[in-house]
């Protein structure tokens, strides 16, 4: 009897997923097609964000620990030490496409064009003396007409993910960090103090200009239609998905699109990933089919149903050497039953 209730801990006959909230639609959809098309459960999604769904994940190995890991960013060398450390000791990495990450505001304001330099100005925690010289001051901005004269005489507030979001990794590496680098003196400071350069250009503010508005993006969206003054940092999905309420700020000149996320013009826009834990496949039912629909060209394709939701399809190459991966997961569980 003490046998089979340890077995029944032990298995499970459903996918278990965790992580990103930006991906977290993409995997749900995918997810809800899987149930509905093939022999198997309905996989269960759940949006613990980026680091998040990582601890869940590299907890160890067994039916009580998720097999997929959802992520808004590469995992990080800590990450995979921590899997490691765990017993899990090898992982898939299947990139499933582009997001960009938006400034969105409420379509009842007027839409800004930002500079990824006036994004540091404003969110960074410590900036250069606007009086000149290579020192640091506590931001002192409060208004964007103070970060940059260009800019509409409003108060800044910021609605924005947690440090645990992979959405926030990304923007303060791709929006954040260039902005900061444009001052000489301090991108000097990459070569010879690496931790103090990241530590001035990845430190956000936090004398309450921004927000922390935790993992769900969807909750960011509702707080900036309640809000028409303030601005929120959101997947681009997202913003998709609410185009009739939201809208992008143009960063750099460039207005957050499908095409300009795409074609590479829109500069802050990252990959999304998912992570599979190789000891489940065989353990766990379903996961190597649950790849392959995702790495179908229904799915993650040009006209494919993740691009209607606002995922940017990777280029046909990428996505052929993918799939292969998955296709590969494929034959290799079925071997194993031969």
């Amino acid at each position: 009897m003490f046998a089979a209730q340890a077995s029944a801990q032990t298995t499970r006959d459903f996918i278990s997923i965790v992580g990103s909230s930006t991906v977290y639609p993409f995997a749900t959809v995918v997810a809800e097609t899987f149930g509905k098309t093939t022999r198997f459960k309905t996989p269960k999604v759940e949006s613990t964000g980026t680091g998040g769904g990582f601890k869940l994940f590299c907890g160890g190995i067994g039916a009580r620990y998720p097999d997929i890991a959802n992520s808004s960013r590469a995992i990080k060398q800590s990450e995979i030490d921590a899997c490691v450390a765990n017993g899990v000791l090898e992982i898939i990495e299947v990139k499933i496409g582009y997001d960009g990450i938006a400034i969105g505001s409420s379509r009842k304001a007027s839409r800004l064009a930002l500079s990824r330099k006036d994004l540091f100005l404003a969110l960074a925690k410590h900036i250069p003396d606007p009086q000149g010289g290579e020192y640091l001051i506590v931001n002192p901005h409060k208004n964007w007409k103070t970060v940059n004269p260009d800019l509409p005489d409003v108060a800044i507030e910021v609605l924005g993910p947690p440090p645990t979001s992979g959405t926030r990794d990304a923007f303060v590496e791709l929006a954040m960090e260039d902005g900061c680098a444009q001052f000489g003196w301090i991108a000097a400071l990459k070569k010879n103090d690496e931790q103090r350069y990241k530590s001035v250009c990845h430190t956000i503010r936090e004398d309450g200009v921004y927000v922390e508005a935790g993992e769900n993006d969807n909750l960011i969206v509702q707080k900036l239609e309640a809000n028409s003054g303030a601005l929120g940092i959101l997947g681009f999905s997202f913003l998709d998905q609410n185009a009739d309420k939201m809208q992008g700020a143009a960063v750099d000149s460039v207005i957050p699109t499908f095409e300009s996320i795409a074609d590479g013009s829109y500069p802050i826009s990252r990959p999304l990933f998912l992570y599979v834990k190789k000891a489940h496949v065989g353990m766990i039912p379903g996961i190597a089919e649950f790849l392959h629909e995702l790495s179908s060209e229904k799915a993650w394709g040009d006209d494919g149903y993740l691009a209607d939701k606002g995922l940017i399809p990777m280029p046909e190459e990428e996505r052929i050497r993918f799939a292969e991966n998955s296709r590969q997961l494929r034959v290799n569980l079925f071997s194993d039953k031969d």
